[in-house]
């Protein structure tokens, strides 16, 4: 899953000289730029302490308070990743290469202001509303001009040809802020210190600021994380010498809605580690399977509000299993399972498959977070008469596949496949298929987009994108 956070203040303070060549513009703000920058001029004039050095740095705060009020409500885990995203600006003056960014914590407030001038510096700040060089407010200065920050965490982000897009793993720092072990003044984003004050320039890295009119470039910070569940209750396996003991576990899940609401079973929750036990059975009434642990009884716990998961392995020739959890004497839910039996090929078989989206819609909200369901096929799935008039063959389920979304107008990816350690855009399966969920808001309303899909093919090892897209709309809710 991946939610993304605006900026909420940003701004570019910097000592550099003005047009004269004379004054520096340290008192200028460039707080309503669309703009952000950040270089390093060296040897432009010279004086008595020799040849001069001029330098620009970003700050940039973001709405943690909406993150911890995620995180409070569950809707963000404590186990998420966090990413600071920048996107670079192209422009026609001096782009420098090979060079690192250091990222840092503000470690006292300032304002943003209402400055636009990046070339003359001419809106200055002292004694008005707004941060520059040497103040962090309209009246009250820095500690040390160019601003104040932590000396840890510090965070690094290489460019080798100078027009790449900014992305920081700032995990350890957005911690931080949402533990309150430290106060959130934002980031602060300079050139590395020995590039800053080297005898060479570094001229000039742009990004896009928050106030940008394109609404992809503005800058986020991203949560990600692993929201899949593995739900084998359509395909469950007995326990096979063929498999390592690690396969032969089956993960099965219980959803628990009252009066159409995931709640929590309050036998279950109100113990101070809540579980929950599962037995299979043949038939039911009948005496209850012994398990590969030797016991005839599992442990399950709870997963999320209403939801709750068991790791299970049974070694049975039987076709049908029941599962049936209970707490002491409290039956909650008898499920049904068919059991499959795992075989060796003589052959190497990579299949094509044939997708659609069971669920689909033509738009969906801005503002809401949607569920996505995908129905999967055999590409060479041949039925005759009967089969074609009397029944659909049941959704082919991936436990490895990755979702990416484009915009349509220039096939540029928005939300891209992750299958790196965050997982993020890792597909969820359970008895109906594959599924996953998208937060709708990282999308522009108004524009059509495309979703493409990954699977994980054994064979190659690799991730193998299918010929299939979908193409959805998103819009405002009007209501």
């Amino acid at each position: 899953m991946i939610k993304r956070y605006k900026a909420t203040k940003d701004n570019t303070i910097t000592n550099a000289f003005d047009a004269t060549l004379v004054n520096r513009g340290t008192g200028s703000n460039m707080g309503r730029a669309d703009i952000l920058e950040v270089f390093s001029i060296y040897g432009q004039t010279s004086g008595s302490v020799g040849l001069s050095s001029e330098k620009t740095r970003i700050l940039i705060e973001f709405d943690i308070d909406s993150l911890s009020d995620d995180r409070d409500a569950g809707i963000v885990p404590s186990g998420a990743n966090y990413y600071l995203k920048l996107y670079n600006a192209r422009h026609s003056q001096t782009l420098p290469e090979g060079f690192t960014l250091e990222v840092s914590a503000v470690s006292a407030s300032w304002e943003e202001g209402l400055g636009l001038d990046m070339e003359g510096y001419t809106d200055l700040t002292y004694d008005v509303r707004g941060s520059n060089w040497i103040r962090r407010t309209g009246s009250t200065s820095w500690d040390s001009q160019g601003g104040d920050y932590h000396a840890s965490p510090l965070f690094t982000a290489s460019f080798d040809i100078g027009t790449e897009d900014m992305e920081v793993d700032v995990t350890t720092l957005v911690n931080q802020w949402l533990d309150s072990t430290k106060e959130n003044y934002g980031f602060g984003i300079a050139l590395s210190s020995s590039l800053e004050n080297s005898d060479r320039s570094y001229y000039t890295k742009k990004f896009f600021a928050r106030s940008s009119h394109q609404f992809f470039d503005r800058p986020v910070l991203e949560a990600r994380w692993d929201d899949s569940k593995q739900d084998d209750r359509g395909s469950f396996y007995a326990s096979s010498s063929l498999a390592p003991a690690a396969d032969n576990q089956n993960t099965l899940f219980l959803y628990n809605y009252s009066r159409g609401r995931l709640a929590d079973i309050p036998a279950i929750i109100s113990q101070d580690s809540p579980e929950i036990y599962v037995s299979l059975y043949e038939t039911l009434g009948g005496a209850a399977l012994t398990l590969c642990d030797s016991t005839t009884v599992a442990t399950g716990s709870r997963t999320s509000t209403g939801i709750y998961s068991c790791d299970i392995c049974v070694q049975t020739t039987a076709s049908t299993l029941y599962d049936v959890w209970f707490y002491g004497s409290d039956q909650f839910h008898t499920g049904t399972l068919d059991v499959k039996s795992l075989s060796s090929n003589e052959y190497v078989d990579t299949g094509k498959y044939v997708f659609s989206v069971s669920n689909r819609n033509q738009s969906y909200y801005h503002d809401q977070t949607h569920r996505i369901r995908l129905y999967a096929r055999n590409k060479d799935w041949s039925p005759n008469i009967y089969t074609t008039a009397t029944s659909v063959p049941p959704s082919l389920t991936f436990e490895s596949a990755s979702y990416q979304i484009f915009r349509v107008v220039d096939d540029r990816v928005i939300i891209p496949y992750d299958t790196g350690s965050s997982q993020a855009t890792r597909l969820s399966y359970d008895v109906s298929g594959n599924y996953f969920d998208v937060d709708m808001s990282i999308l522009e309303p108004n524009y059509t987009y495309g979703l493409k899909v990954s699977v994980y093919d054994p064979d190659t090892q690799s991730y193998e994108e299918q010929p299939f897209t979908y193409k959805f709309r998103v819009v405002n809710n009007v209501y």
